[in-house]
């Protein structure tokens, strides 16, 4: 933390300055079309997923509505961060206010504990469907599967709505946050007193969720393994249709993981570059809603399906 015990705290309208990247001289507007051509994949590729999803009244089931919540979550991600890095890139604006700042933390959190909800409520949609697949209609009703992507949202939400909660009263003296985007952590460093009820809860929450996520879906992939590899015995097609269906789920939790850890090591490396551990933390933002359209296109046949009969549809209209 700065030494700013000896500072005056801040009065409203505060307004910070953003570190960001160190921009070599001339490198601005090429680094500001990666972040473009990132920010487009990102839309595109997701948008592409939803519209299919939407569109396609064969995909209106249960997994392929939880993809959707999955793709609003990683677009209020991508969202939260992309524009305004976009801008830094172009115009080396650092500047940003209270209120913004507050809400992109906010947004970069709830993306965080949602992606991990979300996941969880597909991992147990996909244990129902190949551990109780004669019953998986009435267990798996419309109701309850609005109740569990609400369930999802909720829970991340209320979390962080408690986790901001410990931004009220607390006065700052520091106006540099030493970072690329804001978070609940960058902001509390500038408080004017040490923060340890936010450390503490913030810590817990953390591992709590991931945790918590982290057994449902584990539990939910050995049962589905076990039954698949049961059943595989007397019908190998059920085995591969299990399989298939789990493997892009999995891979999509897997590299939101590896995002996580990446970050997570990069901070416990002091030697290296600020540049470099930034960059890392804008890996978890980037990469999973960047992927995920691509996974689920990749793995999912029925998906692949729909993209292709929405572009010969398309076409055929062009004709």
């Amino acid at each position: 933390m700065e030494n700013i015990s000896v500072l005056s705290p801040l009065r409203q309208p505060i307004v910070f300055e953003l570190e960001g990247f160190y921009i070599p001289p001339g490198q601005g507007p090429f680094l500001f079309f990666l972040a473009l051509f990132t920010y487009v994949v990102v839309l595109l590729g997701n948008g592409i997923v939803m519209l299919v999803i939407i569109m396609d009244k064969s995909l209106h089931r249960p997994m392929f509505v939880m993809v959707c919540h999955l793709v609003v979550c990683d677009l209020l991600g991508a969202t939260a961060v992309l524009p305004r890095l976009m801008m830094h890139f172009l115009t080396g604006q650092k500047r940003i206010g209270y209120g913004p700042a507050i809400a992109q933390a906010f947004s970069v959190h709830t993306y965080g504990a949602a992606v991990q909800t979300i996941l969880a409520a597909m991992a147990y949609d996909r244990y129902i469907a190949v551990c109780e697949p004669l019953r998986y209609h009435a267990i798996m009703t419309s109701a309850r599967l609005h109740s569990c992507c609400a369930l999802a949202w909720l829970v991340a939400l209320i979390l962080i709505v408690v986790l901001f909660s410990f931004h009220t009263n607390v006065a700052l003296c520091g106006q540099t946050i030493q970072h690329v985007y804001c978070s609940n952590r960058v902001i509390l460093n500038l408080a004017c007193r040490p923060t340890p009820i936010n450390n503490i809860y913030g810590l817990c929450m953390t591992w709590c969720l991931s945790t918590g996520m982290f057994l449902i879906i584990a539990f939910s992939y050995i049962r589905i393994l076990s039954a698949s590899l049961r059943q595989g015995r007397t019908d190998s097609s059920i085995r591969s249709k299990a399989l298939q269906t789990c493997a892009s789920h999995l891979v999509v939790y897997v590299l939101y993981e590896i995002a996580s850890l990446t970050i997570i090591v990069s901070h416990r490396f002091p030697s290296a570059s600020q540049n470099i551990k930034k960059f890392f933390s804008i890996l978890l933002i980037i990469i999973p809603p960047a992927l995920n359209p691509i996974i689920y296109g990749l793995v999912s046949k029925d998906l692949r399906a729909g993209i292709l009969k929405l572009f010969k549809t398309r076409v055929h209209h062009k004709h």
